[in-house]
Formats: C-alpha cells, structure tokens, sequence
C-alpha cells in the first residue's frame, strides 16, 4: 500500500468515526429527551395525587388554606394555617403550621425526586426526601409514600392540636 491509499483509508476511517459519533449524540438526545417526558409523566401524576391528598387533609382539619405550588424548587402543593392563642403569663402568640409537597424539578441526575416539609404549632415534625433513578422508576411505591406522609402528619397533628 502506497502513502495515497493510506491516507484515503485514513479519512475515510476518520469520516466514519465523526458520523458515529454524531449518531451517539443524536441517541443521547433521545435518550435525554425519553427521561424527561418520563419526569414530566411523573411529575403530573404525583402532583394530582398530592392535590387530592391535601385536600382531603383541608376538610379533616378546618382552617387549612390550600396552595398549589409552582417555583422553580418543583411542582405540588401546600397546606397551610394561622393560629392565634392567648395564654396568661405568655400573652398573644401565633402559632403556624403548614405541609408541603414538592416534585423536583427534572436534573442531569435523571431521578425523581420527592420532598416534604411539615411544621405544627411553630415546630418542624417532618422533613421527607424519597428519589428514584427515572429507568427504575416505581409510581405506586411513591403513591404509597406519599399517602404515608400525609398520614403521619393528620396523626401528628391531631395530637397536639
């Protein structure tokens, strides 16, 4: 083999290296692009769960207002209530207590990812973060936590209010 057929085996094996990669790359978009529609498929999901969890938790407990919650730290919901007690040697204090529930929004991590705050009475009872990798991802495992979450705080609340 002379110099002139190596060198058009050459380009033609680097020609054949850059096509490839491009298709790599178009398949990770794909791939990208899969695990974000899963996200969103998710997330929307989880969200009308969370939405008819709290307000189930709203007409147990009256006084709760109801806020559904779209920031850039995710998407869900938010209970939340004022309440003003006057005590004697105390005087006037507002106690707040809230519940929220958030979807996070959609990473290069590729999970899911779901958080909840609670307080009762000015007192930080629950703070909940549950994840899983989008390709394993298990929707009834995080309904069922959800439900677990949202439970634990009624109890919880019940109690001391």
């Amino acid at each position: 083999m002379d110099f002139d057929d190596r060198l058009a085996k050459a380009i033609e094996r680097g020609q054949k290296q850059r096509t490839a990669a491009g298709q790599e790359r178009i398949s990770a978009q794909l791939t990208d692009e899969q695990f974000r529609t899963l996200h969103s498929q998710g997330r929307v999901e989880l969200s009308e769960r969370i939405e008819q969890a709290l307000q189930k938790l709203t007409n147990a407990f009256p006084g709760f207002e109801y806020k559904t919650i779209v920031t850039p730290e995710g998407w869900g919901a938010k209970i939340s209530r004022d309440d003003i007690v006057a005590a004697r040697r105390q005087g006037v204090s507002q106690l707040y207590s809230h519940l929220e529930l958030l979807v996070k929004p959609y990473t290069s991590t590729r999970i899911l990812e779901l958080v909840s705050r609670g307080a009762i009475r000015n007192k930080e009872v629950l703070t909940r973060s549950h994840f899983q990798q989008l390709q394993d991802l298990n929707l009834p495992s995080y309904n069922e936590l959800l439900d677990q979450w949202v439970i634990e705080f009624a109890e919880k609340y019940a109690a001391i209010s």
